[in-house]
């Protein structure tokens, strides 16, 4: 007989208790959503790490190698924008010192001290091209308190006096020559009037025998014209009355001579052929067309009586295969009929059969298979562990 009573090995005890242990852990870890830590890659990881800081690095390295360039070019360019700038620079003081000179020389040229408006304020020479006080009345250097001249005082009345006697001269002499020039004005006016009243009366004589002499020019044309126009009209009358009487003989003369009293059948043929007749000429058909127009309904009613003889002996054959054919589709859907009875019979027996069959395992399930419903500890048992 087995032994079933021997102590259990420690080293298996501390196992299963180990296993205990980590399963634990590994359901605190899964479960709790919080601290999951499973299903990180951790080498992948690194690995990816490791892969940025390589590419980090080559970015930097590319960075600094253009960077280089960059600089190289930048120093070049520099350089060629610093001397375009100095020579930009020198250029724009060439200009500024050719202005200040332009502007220097004009002033010397145009601006002297002496065209100043204010220069009378600081001239040196003020005092010697200074004047006495009492050189006029309106002098603005006599004020209240010079002493120079009194209220009432004419000091320049002989210059006045003989100012205003040439004044008075000159404008009495101004006043006689604008009046003679006025009336030699006038005078040459009413000359030109005169004369331009002469040359318009004259010419409107000269007008008006024109127009009197165009009229009677006229008059005698208007005249010859009518003239014309009468004699015109009535040689046109005589010659129409005289064509009119030409047209008349030549239409009777047609029609006694023409085909429509004659009663020519050729007349009748139209140009579009000869199977076609004009309406309005035609005068009935010949003997030969009769005859040939009868010879053609009698051929006609021949081949009329032996189409309808044909028709008449399809329709027969027509007839027979119809007969035919509806026994053959009597005979055939009565096999028809037979067949679906046998299949309905077979369908229903094979119909039977699997309602037998499926009650059976409908048994077999209840009284066999689902014996063991399950509880609510057959439930709990799920997420349980880790596995």
């Amino acid at each position: 007989m087995y032994k079933l009573d021997l102590p259990i090995d420690p080293k298996e005890i501390a196992a299963i208790e180990r296993r205990r242990n980590k399963e634990q852990q590994r359901q605190s870890r899964i479960f709790n959503a919080k601290v999951r830590t499973i299903g990180v890659d951790v080498p992948t990881l690194e690995r990816q790490v490791e892969e940025r800081k390589a590419m980090e690095k080559l970015e930097k390295a590319r960075d600094e190698a253009f960077g280089k360039y960059f600089m190289v070019i930048c120093n070049a360019d520099r350089q060629q924008y610093d001397k375009i700038a100095l020579m930009l620079e020198q250029r724009e003081n060439q200009i500024a010192r050719d202005l200040d000179k332009a502007v220097q020389n004009f002033r010397e040229g145009h601006q002297q001290p002496q065209n100043r408006r204010e220069f009378d304020l600081y001239d040196p020479d003020f005092l010697k091209k200074d004047r006495p006080a009492r050189v006029s009345d309106h002098d603005p250097r006599c004020g209240p308190a010079s002493l120079q001249k009194f209220a009432g005082e004419d000091l320049s009345e002989k210059e006045r006096k003989k100012l205003q006697t040439e004044l008075s001269k000159k404008w009495l002499t101004e006043q006689k020559d604008e009046r003679k020039r006025s009336e030699a004005q006038k005078k040459y006016a009413d000359e030109l009037y005169d004369k331009k009243r002469v040359e318009l009366d004259e010419r409107a004589q000269h007008l008006s025998k024109m127009e009197e002499d165009c009229r009677k020019a006229v008059d005698m044309a208007i005249s010859n014209f009518n003239q014309a126009l009468a004699k015109e009209s009535s040689e046109r009358i005589k010659l129409e009355k005289q064509q009119e009487e030409d047209n008349n003989f030549s239409e009777i003369y047609n029609h006694l001579t023409g085909d429509i009293l004659t009663e020519n059948p050729d007349v009748a043929v139209s140009y579009y052929g000869p199977h076609r007749v004009v309406p309005d000429r035609w005068k009935g058909m010949s003997p030969q067309q009769l005859k040939a127009i009868l010879e053609i309904q009698a051929q006609q009613q021949q081949e009329k009586q032996r189409l309808k003889e044909e028709e008449k002996q399809q329709d027969a054959e027509w007839d027979k295969q119809r007969i035919l054919v509806a026994r053959a589709a009597m005979t055939l859907e009565q096999q028809e009929e037979q067949l679906s009875s046998e299949i309905r019979k077979r369908m229903d027996q094979y119909n039977q059969q699997l309602s037998r069959e499926q009650r059976a395992h409908l048994e077999y399930l209840d009284k066999v298979v689902y014996t063991n419903n399950p509880t609510a500890h057959y439930h709990s048992q799920f997420n349980t562990t880790s596995r």
